[in-house]
């Protein structure tokens, strides 16, 4: 199991750097290039409508969105292949939002971290030793989907770092906090875990922030080895749930985290499978988007039986060291 899942990460990683070096073969065709300086010395900022000056549209930009449309059209009328223009697909933009699907799965991520933080905040008994860590869970999510948000909708230098470093932060988070649930990690081993996870983020976004050209593909390699680790943690300790090694009282409710985080991995594989936008909208990141929306719930409704369990387990101890 092992081996295959670090097979299939490898691809994952060298078919995405694939993607990210030759993703971009329509800004240098010729007849794009030779449509955008046409374009761009007989158009002023001023014949911009308002709403793309407001998202910082530049003219050479909007030039660049109408003449790749342009091509684009003609591609399709005529059966050729599709390129894509600055690491992007032609996407149908809307009031100036560069990606309008991501942007709304993106919202609906976020707000479902918005919901299961009230519950964490009503249901998890303030006793309970892990719940400011699990409070932070949805606070590190609503921030990332914040900015993917952002990102999606103007994409820029620094909406795409604040996406990458945000989404880099909730992947390193939630390791964190499996490893501090998993071990029950409590006192100084808990300072000293949650000290050395800080640390390798600020190192981690330091060498980004350093750099004159963002390094996707480390970033990238980051997140798969970081991800993995915590996928492996809670799927071993799910597992280990329905054997003799386990607890029989969390097999109701032991498969959802495991469950959830395999899941989250599958949807990610949509990023491999790249193809075109469906009507100019849909392509498999914003698949991907869309696929981690029910996810979310699942692993939050595991944290609730979870933290009801340890709870009662633990009052139980202690009333019996009272009586």
């Amino acid at each position: 199991m092992t081996r295959q899942n670090s097979l299939a990460l490898g691809v994952l990683v060298i078919l995405t750097v694939v993607t990210v070096c030759y993703g971009s073969s329509g800004d240098r065709k010729p007849e794009y290039i030779a449509c955008v300086e046409e374009c761009a010395s007989q158009t002023d900022i001023s014949q911009l409508p308002f709403y793309l000056r407001l998202l910082q549209w530049t003219v050479k930009q909007d030039c660049g969105y109408h003449c790749m449309h342009n091509i684009t059209k003609e591609a399709i009328e005529n059966n050729r292949y599709i390129h894509q223009y600055h690491g992007k697909w032609p996407f149908q933009r809307f009031y100036g939002i560069q990606e309008p699907a991501s942007v709304i799965f993106s919202i609906l991520n976020g707000v479902m971290h918005l919901r299961y933080f009230r519950r964490l905040k009503e249901q998890v008994p303030d006793s309970y030793f892990l719940k400011k860590f699990y409070m932070m869970i949805p606070i590190v999510g609503m921030n990332a989907w914040v900015w993917s948000t952002v990102f999606h909708i103007r994409d820029t230098g620094l909406t795409e770092k604040l996406d990458y470093f945000s989404a880099g932060l909730y992947i390193l988070y939630g390791l964190c906090v499996a490893v501090l649930r998993v071990f029950y990690l409590r006192g100084g081993w808990a300072f000293v875990w949650t000290g050395l996870c800080t640390l390798l983020y600020v190192c981690h976004i330091s060498y980004l922030s350093s750099l004159k050209r963002f390094d996707y593909g480390y970033n990238m390699t980051a997140c798969i080895i970081i991800g993995s680790l915590q996928t492996s943690l809670w799927l071993m300790w799910s597992i280990k749930q329905y054997t003799s090694w386990g607890n029989p009282e969390r097999k109701p409710f032991a498969w959802m985290v495991g469950v959830s985080v395999v899941l989250v991995t599958v949807a990610m594989c949509l990023e491999v499978f790249d193809f075109p936008p469906i009507k100019q909208i849909l392509d498999a990141h914003s698949l991907w988007h869309a696929a981690t929306i029910p996810l979310a719930p699942l692993f939050y409704k595991f944290l609730l039986h979870d933290t009801t369990l340890e709870t009662l387990v633990h009052k139980s101890a202690k009333d019996k060291r009272s009586s």
